[in-house]
């Protein structure tokens, strides 16, 4: 009788564990079987316990409530759960835990990032990008995409805008553990009164309020996370309030777009939920009477919080990137994707000053840090969200951009930036009792990085450390001492 023990490339700390190649020959004694059987399982479980359950040990705790950090921080995972917080003074680790030294890192909840394309990925010319590779969208492009967003320290991800078939197959694979990525909230295709030419696939339109409920009755049955709208100014009030009520009737939220002062002003009457990008072109501001009905809305404890994700670096940053191109050469982004894919995208930004997407953007930077004020002193929520995918802007670095231009230029303290990336997009997507901060009991979605990421936002740029539901997978203190 032969017994294998565990496979050599089970691990306790970096070296193996047990070989394949050994084999116990067992005797034919019932004593001596049975403590063979014994001292197995004794090792079995003994690698089980190790395996699943594991100790952040000795660093900053910031816990995405925006309390104030815990120093010396212990954080105790079991499975996929957080079952203990504390210190090193008042929290032991338990015997056969596997300790994971954060000592000199900030630790916080996983990121979200509310605004993401998964089906693009910095390609200056949607058209052409739209005719060649939606073959590749949902075995290629949107899985690479959701890879590099977790390798960012992005744990959970709202994608706004996607064929249907694609959008559902990518966010499930992801949850079954068949490809790694985010926790993905997908809103299918985009809900629009008539969908640009060649893009229907991802852009369905609505003729009369009949046909818009039937369009959200069938994503709402394909099982997306929310209703995304764009143009709503173009449809006709009855169709807009369609859109809305059936996606309520289906406990589905209703984002929106909102670079026009009519699609706020329709969308606020309408009860849309959450509103997307800092629009209004080069305007100067916000009109009065907009403001005034957003902070008419934000005064109605009773509806919840207006939510607002103004997806500004992408404009900020863009002057940056002309100027500063080397920054496009960072291959974080070359992550899964195939070689002929990235020399496509190289070659179609190689002139960043020259690209028609951005033409009009130096007019408009001028006017983002009044806009952002404008919402901000009317009440609205805030979210994390970087329009991600579109030109020059990648999954592996856009969303710790927008949290530096937060913080560096729009005055954001540290603490409210990181609550608007954890804690209020779960709640928004009403998962805040599973996830969103370091709680007992949440999933353990977790990213360290070293230094002190209250003083320099920016070192979110190269997180150290990624858990995602209990399991880390990026560690690179770990890797370095391999």
């Amino acid at each position: 009788m032969k017994i294998y023990r565990c496979p050599a490339d089970t691990k306790r700390g970096s070296k193996p564990f047990f070989s394949i190649e050994e084999v116990l020959y067992l005797p034919a004694s019932n004593d001596h079987l049975m403590k063979h059987i014994f001292t197995l399982f004794f090792l079995l479980s003994t690698f089980l316990i190790h395996g699943q359950n594991k100790a952040l040990v000795g660093g900053t705790l910031i816990d995405g409530f925006g309390n104030d950090p815990i120093r010396n921080s212990v954080i105790l995972v079991e499975g996929d759960k957080i079952t203990k917080v504390g210190t090193t003074k008042t929290l032991k680790v338990p015997d056969g835990y596997e300790v994971i030294s954060t000592e000199g890192m900030s630790v916080l909840p996983g990121l979200w990032d509310m605004h993401v394309h998964l089906m693009i990925n910095g390609h200056s010319d949607y058209g052409y990008w739209d005719k060649t590779y939606p073959p590749l969208f949902e075995k290629v492009i949107m899985p690479a995409s959701a890879h590099q967003l977790l390798m960012a320290g992005v744990t959970s991800a709202r994608d706004l805008g996607a064929p249907l078939e694609a959008s559902i197959n990518v966010r499930d694979a992801i949850n079954a553990g068949e490809i790694p990525g985010p926790t993905m909230y997908m809103s299918g295709p985009f809900i629009q009164k008539k969908p640009y030419p060649g893009t229907e696939d991802f852009r369905w339109g609505v003729n009369g309020a009949k046909e818009a409920r039937e369009k959200v009755k069938k994503l709402a049955k394909a099982g997306v996370d929310c209703i995304k709208l764009i143009d709503q100014d173009q449809m006709t009030v009855e169709e807009l309030a369609a859109v809305v009520d059936e996606a309520h009737k289906n406990n589905l939220k209703v984002v929106a777009h909102s670079h026009r002062p009519e699609e706020i002003r329709m969308g606020l009457k309408a009860g849309v939920d959450n509103f997307e990008h800092t629009g209004l072109s080069s305007a100067p501001r916000y009109p009065d009477d907009v403001i005034e009905m957003i902070a008419e809305r934000t005064g109605q404890m009773n509806l919840g919080p207006l939510f607002w994700t103004p997806t500004i670096e992408g404009l900020y940053n863009y002057d940056y990137v002309v100027s500063n191109p080397e920054m496009l050469d960072n291959d974080s982004w070359h992550l899964d994707l195939p070689d002929s894919v990235i020399t496509d995208i190289k070659q179609s930004i190689q002139h960043p000053g020259q690209l028609p997407y951005f033409q009009l953007t130096p007019s408009r930077k001028p006017t983002l840090k009044t806009k952002f004020q404008q919402l901000r002193e009317a009440g609205v929520v805030m979210l994390i969200g970087t329009d991600s995918g579109i030109p020059m802007k990648f999954h592996s670095q856009s969303t710790w951009n927008e949290l530096d231009i937060w913080v560096r230029v729009m005055g954001v303290k540290p603490l409210e930036a990181i609550k608007s990336a954890t804690y209020w997009p779960s709640v928004f997507m009403g998962v805040d009792d599973q996830v969103g901060t370091i709680t007992p009991g949440k999933k353990a979605d977790i990213i360290a990085v070293k230094g002190d990421v209250l003083r320099y936002i920016s070192l979110l740029q190269d997180v150290d450390m990624v858990m995602k539901n209990g399991k880390v997978v990026k560690n690179q203190r770990a890797n370095s001492k391999e």
